[in-house]
């Protein structure tokens, strides 16, 4: 017996209505994941190039105050949110101390950093916010996405059994509305698949940045205890 080969852009356009708003449904969710997905790489890429701009004046520069006014000709960069805002809050607490950098140093010693911990935290949650935006979004599609094939699949099944119901369809009446529901089920894993994947991928590369922030982040605790409580 002759094998026909299998037309999906058939089946789908043989498919009943309610199959096909499932299959509009996913691909329009799968069109939503992949541009997710170039719209974060993009980022995390260009947050990559501006943190090591950031460090190469970061580490060129004499003092903190040089580096501070350099960083508005700098892109945005995790390292250079939490550099301004411990600076500032550095800066503020100087600033209410007169400029005397001895009581700044003996404040310190007092109180500890936490000033300065509050002010690098608040950089760090406004880069975990930037980092997880849209990832929600791909996380919901790659969760709903199967579930909606299957529905699309139940129902298609459904309505290919009605024929049965007489007595008087046969399998080959019936065979070709199963394959139609079941490419819905194929298209929902088609969707989910490189959401899941790459959900977990973007999220692992918004841990090591996260990780990164938080090792700048004590450097520059490091930094600014060396230069005010120890001279």
């Amino acid at each position: 017996m002759e094998h026909q080969s299998l037309d999906i852009m058939a089946i789908i356009l043989a498919s009943g209505w309610v199959v096909k708003g499932v299959l509009i449904l996913l691909i329009v969710c799968s069109i939503a994941s992949w541009a997710i997905v170039f719209l974060k790489k993009r980022m995390l890429s260009r947050l990559n190039d501006s943190n090591e701009n950031f460090l190469q004046v970061y580490r060129s520069s004499n003092s903190l105050k040089e580096v501070y006014d350099a960083c508005d000709t700098l892109e945005s960069s995790p390292y250079r949110s939490l550099f301004v805002h411990g600076y500032k809050e550095y800066s503020k607490l100087k600033e209410s101390l007169g400029g005397d950098r001895l009581e700044l140093g003996n404040h310190y010693q007092a109180f500890g950093l936490e000033s300065l911990e509050r002010g690098l935290k608040k950089g760090v949650n406004e880069v975990d916010g930037e980092l997880q935006s849209l990832l929600p979004t791909l996380a919901s599609i790659s969760s709903v996405a199967p579930f909606i094939g299957l529905f699309g699949t139940v129902w298609g099944i459904i309505d290919s059994f009605k024929g049965l119901a007489g007595g008087g369809a046969t399998l080959d009446a019936v065979a070709p509305g199963i394959a139609e529901a079941l490419v819905a089920t194929a298209v929902g894993l088609a969707a989910a698949i490189p959401a899941v994947w790459f959900f977990n991928s973007l999220s692992n590369d918004n841990s090591k940045i996260h990780s990164q922030m938080e090792s700048f982040g004590q450097e520059f605790l490091n930094v600014i205890e060396r230069t005010v409580v120890h001279k």
